[in-house]
């Protein structure tokens, strides 16, 4: 099974709690937004910690994780069958500041053109309302489950 691990950094502004979200880098997500934004995550490694994954690809997929204490929700598969580990974590990350890897793609398919794209090609901050307008459907439990989580705290 396909297993990943993502941090859910969240914050209070306004009297609101906002969300930070990642936009996937490369040609297939070029135009798309509604239903096309995640929570930074990816692949946990052989022997890796779901938590220790989750922080290595916030790094490598936004820049330095901010410091905090992180809590576990409840694994999420989604529609693909994927797996998803995610932490919540109060604190702040300046999206202008992102700092993404990258991948390379033949780009059109069978071009010949190979092209490199960073992962992550921006990042948001945005109140749950339209958090849930902008994320994959399949992660859209991990923000009622801090809902949950913020109203019992």
């Amino acid at each position: 099974m396909n297993v990943s691990a993502g941090m859910l950094l969240f914050r209070e502004s306004g009297g609101r709690i906002e969300v930070l979200l990642a936009h996937p880098g490369g040609p297939f997500w070029i135009g798309k937004d509604e239903g096309a934004w995640t929570i930074p995550k990816g692949a946990i490694g052989e022997g890796e910690a779901p938590l220790a994954a989750a922080r290595r690809e916030f790094e490598e997929e936004m820049g330095p994780v901010p410091a905090g204490a992180a809590v576990g929700l409840d694994p999420v598969k989604q529609p693909g069958g994927k797996l998803v580990h995610a932490f919540a974590m109060r604190g702040d990350f300046d999206a202008a500041r992102l700092k993404s890897n990258t991948f390379t793609l033949e780009w059109p398919p069978r071009s010949g053109r190979i092209h490199s794209y960073p992962e992550i090609d921006r990042a948001g901050w945005f109140p749950l309302d339209e958090a849930r307008r902008k994320i994959l459907r399949g992660q859209t439990p991990f923000l009622s489950q801090l809902e949950e989580l913020l109203e019992v705290s």
